[in-house]
């Protein structure tokens, strides 16, 4: 699998040559630019790339300084997942992740003190929503709690052992706030942090019922405060610059996404890279959200379930595609399931191989 990658990045580096006039310059056109329009080892600086949207597969992310990778995930509606990474070297070369695979690097390492002291303030973390912007319907207070089922065609959550994972660890502790503007399910801020704050302790705690104990290492998140910054996604699920703050909100994304978590990191040679900041945002422009799923429940995603999927992003998981419907990780959310709230044997097993 890391050769097919190397085959794949290098052959993205050999279009490079089309956009480089001079061998110090590199000019590229206006807009949105692809992955080959900046191919892997390409340079920030010289192609004056730095703050630009890059897109790949339906996503897309605003390109870092210097000694910054990115990430990009976002959950779907339609079974397909989507996302990437783009690292830039302190020297200014790009290069990619476009897989699944799981990266191979040493989990060993420290949590670097972060030193952003300017942070970006982009047009989304100045807008002030009012609080039921985009607020979607409110959860119903009647009928049992939907119980889980394995989704037809896939193993069960308890022997299924597939996972992937990124070049990514919080070595540290995850500190996150909540951001103003609407929130999934109608839910009230206070009620927003425990729920977030649960989805978040069942990566940490690597929650399960498969009878595995928790081996995880990870910190438990750190609530910090509410904020009036937003996450920094835009309304096409693309991660805009980094503000200093790991932020989860709701608001509007593409029409096919759930949600969606921008990752930033620092490239640490050696090990996993270590995590600065990660936002997570819900879709609730076109989507409903409950946090009791009932029998009668319908066309609505389980914010649980869904934010159990994303911290898992946070900590360094990837989305699982194919017949394995069942694990935490799966790259599309189920309507009305309350099956991701709770973690399988790969989702357990791709934390342990982490942390």
């Amino acid at each position: 699998m890391a050769l097919a990658l190397a085959v794949s990045l290098s052959a993205l580096a050999g279009s490079a040559q089309a956009g480089t006039t001079g061998a110090d310059v590199c000019e590229l056109s206006e807009g949105e630019l692809t992955v080959t329009d900046l191919p892997s080892g390409s340079s920030v600086i010289k192609c004056d790339a730095v703050g630009r949207i890059v897109t790949y597969d339906g996503t897309g992310l605003t390109v870092p300084e210097p000694g910054t990778a990115v990430s990009v995930d976002s959950l779907s509606t339609d079974g397909t997942n989507h996302g990437f990474t783009l690292e830039v070297a302190s020297t200014g070369i790009v290069s990619y992740d476009l897989t699944s695979a799981s990266v191979d690097l040493s989990t060993e390492g420290s949590d670097a003190a972060d030193v952003l002291t300017n942070p970006a303030r982009t047009a989304g973390d100045l807008s002030q929503e009012a609080d039921g912007t985009d607020a979607d319907a409110s959860d119903s207070s009647t009928g049992a709690e939907v119980a889980d089922a394995d989704a037809a065609g896939s193993p069960g959550a308890c022997s299924d052992g597939t996972y992937a994972t990124k070049d990514q660890k919080e070595y540290g502790t995850y500190n996150w706030y909540i951001g103003d503007g609407g929130l999934p399910g109608g839910l009230s801020k206070s009620d927003a942090l425990w729920t977030f704050y649960e989805a978040l302790d069942n990566i940490t705690e690597s929650s399960n019922n498969c009878g595995y104990t928790d081996q995880v290492g990870a910190h438990q998140a750190n609530f910090l405060d509410y904020t009036s910054y937003e996450a920094d996604i835009n309304t096409s699920s693309q991660c805009t610059s980094r503000d200093g703050l790991s932020t989860w909100d709701a608001g509007d994304l593409k029409d096919t996404v759930v949600a969606t978590t921008c990752a930033w990191t620092w490239p640490t040679p050696g090990v996993k890279n270590d995590l600065r900041e990660a936002d997570t945002r819900f879709n609730t422009h076109d989507n409903d959200f409950t946090n009791k799923p009932t029998a009668s429940c319908s066309n609505k995603y389980d914010i649980r379930s869904v934010g159990t999927h994303e911290a898992g992003h946070i900590f360094g998981l990837k989305d699982i595609t194919g017949a394995h419907n069942n694990l935490t990780m799966f790259g599309s959310s189920i309507e009305c399931s309350t099956r991701a709230r709770t973690l399988g044997k790969g989702d357990v097993l791709g934390l342990r191989s982490i942390y």
